[in-house]
C-alpha cells in the first residue's frame, strides 16, 4: 500500500512527522519559536483519496491548553475554502495525550488545521480591498521583528475614537475572520450600520497584530517567542515592536471604545472579559462595558454570559494585558471578545462547529451592537 505524504511547509503550517505507515501517521506539534507554547497545527496530506486516514497527534498533555482537547474536533478541507469537522477523539493516556483524527478524503489532497486558517496572503487581500473603499486610509503603524507591516485601516469622521484589533495570539485565526466580517460591513456603501458608524466615529482597525507568529504557525507568540498580550504596560522595540507601534498610535489618537478579538481553546461559547480590576475603575466605565455586553447578548444568540473568565479582585487587574491597560490608560470602555475553537454548545453545528462564517457574522453583529450602544450613550 502506497504511503501518504504529509507537509506543513507553507504559510501558518505546523506539524512534525514522527512516522507514517500506509494511511496512518504519528505526529507532533512544533513549539512556538523560543517558547514553550504549542497547540496550533496546520498540515496537508496527499495520496489518501478514498482511503481512511488515521492521524495521531501525540504529546498533547504538555500543550498550552490540554483542557482544550476533550470534545474538540479538528477542521478539515479539501478545497481550502469550506472547512468542516473531522471525526476526532481524545485519549489522555495514550502517548502523553493523543488526538486521533479520522477522515476519508474524496480527492488526493486534504488539509487539516486546529481552526480554519487565515493566511497572510488573505490578510493582504483584505487590507487592499478595504483600502480601495471610499474614505478609507491604510496606515502602516510599524514593522514586526520579521519586517512585516502592522496594517491599520482608518475611516470615519466622528468624534468617538474606536479601536478594533485582533490576532495578538496568531493561532486564534477566528479573530481575523471576525475582522473580515466587520470590514465588509464598514466598507459597504449600502450598509446603514456601517454608514452611521463612520459618521459618528473615527475607527482604527488592526486586523492582525502578530503577522510573524501567523506566518510561522505559532499559537500564541511573535518571532521572539513573546506573548504580545502581556506586553502592554512596557512594550519594547526589541521584543514587542508590534505592541509598541499600536500603543503609540493609540496615544496619539486617544481611545473611547476598544475591542481586542481572540479565540479560547477550552470554553465552548462566545464570551467577553472586561477590566473590572483596574486601579482607577470609574462607575461610568464599568456601566458602559456591561451595557455593551447586554446589548450584544440581546442582539445575537451566538453570544452568551453564563461562561467566561473569573473577574479579578478590585485593583488586581493585570495591566500588561491590553484590555486592562487601555481602560486604565484612557479611562475608556475596553473589552476582550473570545470565540471558541470547539463548537458553540448553545447553538452547535455538527458540520463545521464554530466557523469562519459565524466569526464573520459575529463581526457584523458586534458593530450593530456598537451603534446601539452609541445611541444609548448619547440619548
Amino acid at each position: 500500500m502506497t504511503a501518504i505524504q504529509i507537509s506543513s511547509a507553507f504559510d501558518s503550517g505546523n506539524i512534525e512527522v514522527l512516522s507514517i505507515n500506509g494511511t496512518e501517521a504519528r505526529l507532533a506539534i512544533r513549539r512556538d519559536h523560543q517558547s514553550s507554547f504549542f497547540q496550533w497545527f496546520h498540515f496537508r496530506v496527499t495520496g489518501g483519496r478514498g482511503r481512511e486516514l488515521v492521524l495521531r497527534i501525540t504529546g498533547l498533555n504538555e500543550s498550552a491548553y490540554p483542557m482544550g482537547w476533550p470534545h474538540y474536533r479538528a477542521r478539515v478541507s479539501e478545497d481550502r475554502d469550506h472547512w468542516g469537522q473531522a471525526e476526532t477523539t481524545w485519549d489522555k493516556e495514550r502517548e502523553g495525550g493523543t488526538l486521533t483524527i479520522r477522515h476519508t478524503p474524496a480527492s488526493d489532497i486534504a488539509w487539516f488545521a486546529y481552526f480554519a486558517p487565515y493566511s497572510i496572503e488573505r490578510h493582504h487581500d483584505l487590507v487592499a480591498r478595504a483600502a480601495r473603499a471610499g474614505g478609507v486610509a491604510c496606515r502602516c503603524l510599524g514593522a514586526s521583528l520579521d519586517g512585516q507591516p502592522i496594517d491599520c485601516l482608518e475611516m470615519g469622521a466622528g468624534p468617538v475614537r474606536v479601536w478594533l484589533y485582533a490576532r495578538q495570539h496568531p493561532g486564534e485565526a477566528m479573530a481575523e475572520w471576525w475582522m473580515e466580517g466587520a470590514l465588509e460591513l464598514l466598507t459597504d456603501p449600502a450598509s446603514s450600520v456601517g454608514r452611521e458608524l463612520r459618521r459618528r466615529c473615527r475607527l482604527h482597525i488592526v486586523p492582525n497584530c502578530n503577522p510573524d507568529g501567523s506566518a510561522r504557525g505559532h499559537l500564541r507568540t511573535n518571532a521572539a517567542g513573546i506573548n504580545l498580550n502581556r506586553e502592554w504596560d512596557n512594550p519594547s522595540a526589541e521584543k514587542s515592536p508590534e505592541v509598541l507601534a499600536i500603543r503609540d498610535a493609540m496615544d496619539r489618537t486617544g481611545v473611547d471604545f476598544a475591542m481586542d478579538v481572540h479565540g479560547d481553546e477550552a470554553i465552548p461559547g462566545v464570551f467577553m472579559a472586561g477590566f473590572e480590576g483596574i486601579p482607577s475603575l470609574k462607575p461610568e466605565q464599568i456601566e458602559g462595558y456591561r451595557r455593551y455586553r447586554a446589548i450584544l447578548d440581546r442582539r445575537t444568540p451566538d453570544f452568551q454570559t453564563a461562561m467566561g473568565y473569573p473577574v479579578p479582585p478590585a485593583g488586581k487587574a493585570n495591566l500588561a494585558m491590553s484590555t486592562n491597560q487601555l481602560a486604565e490608560r484612557f479611562g475608556c470602555v475596553s473589552m476582550t471578545l473570545e470565540m471558541p475553537f470547539k463548537d458553540h454548545d448553545a447553538a452547535p453545528d455538527p458540520r463545521q462547529g464554530w466557523s469562519p462564517e459565524r466569526s464573520r457574522q459575529l463581526g457584523r453583529d458586534c458593530l450593530g451592537a456598537l451603534l446601539e450602544w452609541l445611541d444609548e450613550r448619547t440619548g
